[in-house]
């Protein structure tokens, strides 16, 4: 028993999650909150993170817990689907 497991009173900083990093501005992240929705990050307002769809449109918030980095794949999807969209005429 002599201190077998036995949890520190005062967490070290590796039992506390740590923060996770602020992305640069246009970066493309994934919205895990959202069905993995692809948004573009504009920055940060207040607890919550502003991301807006590739390309333009309406920001939404979300908590950055949610967020993750884009993998190339998903990054090629959205830029494609509003290149397709663009070439349609639904957007300018």
């Amino acid at each position: 028993m002599d201190g077998e497991n036995v949890r520190p009173i005062n967490p070290t900083p590796s039992d506390t999650p740590s923060p996770t990093p602020v992305p640069a501005p246009g970066t493309l992240v994934v919205d895990t909150s959202r069905a993995d929705r692809v948004g573009e990050f504009r920055g940060v307002a207040g607890p919550y993170w502003s991301l807006r769809p590739v390309g333009g449109g309406v920001e939404w918030e979300v908590e950055p817990r949610h967020v993750r980095p884009a993998v190339l794949i998903e990054q090629l999807r959205a830029r494609t689907a509003r290149l397709n969209a663009r070439s349609r005429g639904e957007v300018l």
